[in-house]
């Protein structure tokens, strides 16, 4: 559960209340503002153990320090995930079921162009998929769980992440520069740029350039856009006041009319807007807490 608040240094926050009591800590390293949105921790204990999580457009490494999560599966099955695990690119909600009693949980949220540094394109095959990180890093995995076991502290702990993050992007090969261009601009218009006047801007046909987009960042530009335009959804959901305009938070999010945005946002939340906005959320994250 990170915080979506500004965070280019440490952050430490204390919660307490229904929801449960926990230490959470997050930071976006500026030096790796291009590979990481997001490094966070998690220490401690929720009343409701399951999570609804929502697709961000990041790819994301956890490293689980004690007590394992869980995937809920829609017919009841509960998967464990790896000690060691990373997300792909999710178009869909998943549920998460945290252990019983305290847990102690590390994230590092990914960029695409991060993603292909880190994980050397092991990201592209796991679109809504949990797989196992030392399968796919090997030692370098083992190192990121052991800086992380020997780091005091949840500030020290965003730190050793980072400072892992850093070294696989000095290692790795150079981004593709037009896959680069075309995802700042997919971030910077939140979904609402034209493919096709990007096709023709990076030079390339419209059937290359989504190949060559899809083989790095593991979907096509316009799929990349619709959860960008579907994150931006949910950021002005969370911010809007008590009972917003549905039709005024699509036009603002750039789709084409309330029908289209009710669409989208059931493809990729699993419940409409209305629902989203009656549920319990945790503190500073779009994710929703669920019953069970």
């Amino acid at each position: 559960m990170p915080a979506m608040m500004d965070a280019s240094t440490p952050q430490v926050w204390r919660e307490e209340g229904p929801l449960g009591r926990w230490l959470s800590a997050w930071w976006r390293p500026p030096m790796l503002a291009q590979a990481v949105s997001l490094v966070w921790s998690f220490d401690g204990v929720v009343h409701t153990a399951r999570e609804r999580v929502f697709p961000d457009g990041a790819v994301e490494l956890i490293v689980q320090l004690g007590a394992r999560h869980r995937s809920v599966l829609d017919d009841g099955f509960r998967n464990g995930y790896p000690a060691l695990c990373f997300s792909g690119l999710r178009s869909a909600p998943e549920v998460v079921e945290a252990p019983e009693g305290r847990t102690v949980v590390v994230g590092v949220r990914l960029t695409p162009l991060g993603a292909q540094a880190v994980l050397r394109g092991a990201h592209t095959e796991a679109g809504n998929l949990t797989l196992d990180l030392e399968a796919a890093l090997g030692a370098a995995a083992r190192e990121l769980a052991d800086a992380l076991a020997d780091a005091r502290g949840p500030v020290a702990q965003l730190q050793a992440a980072a400072r892992w993050v850093a070294a696989r992007c000095r290692a790795a090969p150079p981004a593709d520069p037009s896959v680069a261009w075309v995802c700042a601009q997919i971030e910077c218009s939140r979904g609402r740029v034209p493919i096709g006047a990007l096709c023709e801007r990076a030079g390339l046909s419209p059937t290359r350039l989504p190949a060559r987009f899809k083989a790095q960042v593991g979907v096509t530009p316009k799929h990349y856009a619709r959860i960008a335009r579907f994150r931006h959804a949910l950021e002005l959901l969370g911010h809007a006041p008590a009972a917003p305009s549905l039709a005024a938070v699509a036009a603002d999010a750039g789709y084409a009319d309330q029908p289209h945005f009710n669409a989208e946002f059931r493809a990729f939340a699993g419940m409409s807007p209305g629902a989203y906005l009656q549920a319990r959320r945790y503190p500073n994250s779009p994710s929703l807490a669920e019953g069970g």
